[in-house]
């Protein structure tokens, strides 16, 4: 059996990869409430205790607006706390597998991110998920992958889906921003891509994961009503309008393109990709009713 360390088991990811382990993998889920990962002590001592083969960080700050406002808070989950975890990692031999973010990029391409482009955030939270990336692999230079993933939501806690639901059945007409372009992402889905880098521990470095296509927002959007009223989750349609991110002036810059390029890691991970649209689809049959 291999014993797995997993930070943020609370959070939209951390609850998939609970529901998914391979069968050879004794999981030790911790929330933010069993382990501060902002405390470094607690960090080695529990990595001491357990002796994982394998540390998943799956724990974030992502509150990208308000980390305008509190970076040290920011800073201290996303790089000092993955660095602990990291440490923690080296001092008992194990592997790490660290999530990112495409936030770590600017947004000036148009064309797919490889994972080797340089790096420019716009922001306080991508670049503090940079700064974790870059501590990881200063630690962990042979023993660590940094999977950098997109527009996640799940139908476990707080996401983009489930508030165009909740607005939608409260509102005839919405306006979402039709200028950003990413690669929405499904929690399940990307999971199941983690687990597979278990299966592989020779893989390490720099991966992105997402599931396929490409959208905005707004056809994120759209596209999250028409297949609710298909399957009885919202009673009417919306009218949903394109607006451009000018209209809508967030504390926080956003990158306007953030697509990753991925088919390397989709070749090297038995996990075959899924349309964005047919991911989202699944999720909202999932979701509990009523």
């Amino acid at each position: 059996m291999m014993k797995v360390l997993l930070a943020g088991a609370g959070g939209q990811l951390g609850w998939e990869l609970q529901q998914c382990p391979p069968d050879n993998v004794e999981l030790v889920a911790c929330t933010s409430a069993d382990l501060d990962i902002r405390d470094e002590a607690a960090v080695l001592a529990l990595a001491a205790e357990l002796s994982p083969q394998l540390i998943i960080n799956a724990a974030a700050y992502t509150a990208v607006d308000k980390a305008e406002s509190e970076p040290e808070r920011a800073f201290a989950v996303n790089a000092d706390g993955a660095a602990h975890l990291a440490l923690a990692a080296r001092q008992v031999g194990a592997r790490m597998i660290q999530l990112s973010t495409d936030y770590v990029f600017d947004g000036s391409h148009s064309s797919p991110y490889s994972s080797s482009e340089k790096c420019s955030p716009l922001g306080v939270y991508g670049t503090s998920k940079y700064q974790g990336e870059q501590r990881v692999r200063a630690i962990l230079p042979r023993q660590s992958v940094i999977l950098r993933t997109a527009w996640v939501y799940s139908t476990h806690g707080n996401n983009f889906v489930k508030s165009m639901l909740r607005l939608m059945a409260q509102r005839d007409e919405l306006g979402v921003v039709a200028d950003q372009l990413g690669s929405p992402t499904s929690a399940r889905t990307l999971a199941q891509a983690v687990w597979g880098f278990t299966a592989q521990p020779q893989l390490q470095g720099l991966f992105h994961w997402t599931d396929a296509g490409v959208a905005s927002w707004y056809d994120f959007a759209v596209a999250i009503m028409e297949e609710a009223l298909v399957l009885g989750l919202l009673p009417a349609p919306v009218v949903v309008k394109p607006i451009r991110t000018c209209d809508y002036p967030t504390a926080a810059r956003r990158p306007a393109y953030s697509v990753l390029e991925k088919s390397t890691t989709w070749e090297q991970l038995a996990v075959p990709p899924l349309h964005w649209r047919v991911a989202l689809r699944e999720m909202l049959a999932a979701l509990p009713r009523g």
